[in-house]
């Protein structure tokens, strides 16, 4: 059985409110004296009340270049990235030479060495510990990483491994750039670096943290003829985004169907499930989630509320409302949860809980 011991969420210091970002953001994406309402209506309706970013808005304009804005990445980055780390062990009551596997996921900047291996003798991980950076998942990674952390547990009985997501999306707006994908991206990302902290059955010595929900099954899939709806365009400029429009029609018609079948495998359906730990990819695509599963209206509230206070943080973003659920909001022993994100191939990931 693999439990989660702990999960911990860092943000970067510069929190603004979102109607303080609407006109910086639109001096970096439109040109002098271009009309302004798509972008204002666009931010006002991303379902986000305040974000969190790597640097201060005003330092956005000074970046030149892909270069310039990677190791921003990289230097915000290993910050955020130790801090959720070292919090989340020291949560579960553990120390960095006691991970066994260290899975390291982002999509916003790139790195080699990677940021885990930058990591090791920085916070004093094991010289010996496994690492598995891991890029190109996006927002789907918080589910899928922890689906592969569990995978690595089954077979090693007693072992620790922590899956770290480390998201600064701020860093790839791309300036100059009036397409709508960009505009919606400039509204609904934000910042943030999460770590989860996992242990297999038969982990012994020291204090053991109070348990956390046990990971029963997961289940990955991945749609055909869907590779051009969301992702990366890579360029001499960076990572320009692609969010096709079509994303939630796919959602309202094939994930119900998805999530139903994977849950009748354990004799369970939509209704036993008590948390919902759904990635928010955005108002339209959680409507069409609530819509495809035929959800009562307060299923998704823990998703719309982290989407409110920090924005989509990609891969972090299921980690963020999952901490919300092993602390102020933790269910009640026996509840069923299920982690859901969707991400760029088109693929979805399942992670089925129970407390």
């Amino acid at each position: 059985m693999t439990t989660l011991a702990a999960v911990h969420t860092a943000l970067p210091p510069h929190r603004y409110p979102q109607d303080r970002l609407t006109e910086p953001i639109g001096d970096l994406c439109l040109v002098p004296g271009a009309d302004r309402a798509v972008l204002r209506r666009l931010h006002a309706s991303a379902g986000v009340r305040t974000r969190h970013l790597a640097l201060p808005i005003e330092r956005y304009a000074a970046l030149r270049d892909f270069r310039e804005s990677n190791e921003a990445w990289l230097t915000a980055g290993l910050d955020l990235a130790e801090r959720a780390l070292t919090t989340a062990l020291a949560h579960a009551g553990l120390a960095p030479a006691d991970v066994d596997l260290l899975v390291c996921a982002s999509i916003t900047g790139v790195a080699a060495p990677s940021l885990d291996a930058r990591l090791a003798g920085r916070i004093g991980l094991r010289p010996d510990v496994k690492r598995l950076p891991v890029f190109g998942l996006g927002c789907v990674a918080g589910a899928a990483g922890l689906a592969r952390v569990h995978d690595y547990l089954r077979g090693h009985p007693g072992g620790t491994a922590v899956l770290l997501t480390v998201e600064l999306c701020s860093l790839t707006l791309q300036k100059g750039d009036d397409s709508r994908a960009n505009l919606v991206a400039g509204a609904l990302f934000g910042d943030g670096a999460a770590a989860l902290v996992a242990r297999a059955a038969g982990t012994g010595g020291g204090v053991e943290p109070a348990a956390g929900p046990a990971v029963v099954a997961t289940r990955s899939h991945l749609h055909p003829d869907t590779e051009h709806l969301l992702g990366w365009d890579v360029g001499a400029g960076g990572f320009r985004v692609v969010i096709d429009p079509a994303v939630p029609a796919l959602v309202r018609h094939e994930l119900g169907d998805q999530v139903r079948g994977f849950l009748a495998e354990h004799g369970l359906d939509t209704g036993d499930i008590g948390a919902w730990v759904c990635h928010p990819g955005g108002p339209k695509v959680l409507d069409a989630v609530a819509d495809a599963l035929a959800l009562p209206d307060d299923a998704l509230t823990p998703s719309r509320r982290s989407l409110a206070a920090v924005g989509n943080l990609s891969s972090a973003s299921v980690l963020h409302i999952l901490q919300g659920f092993t602390e102020a909001h933790r269910p009640e022993p026996g509840t069923w949860g299920l982690v859901l994100a969707m991400g760029p191939g088109f693929c979805t990931e399942l992670v089925l809980l129970r407390w």
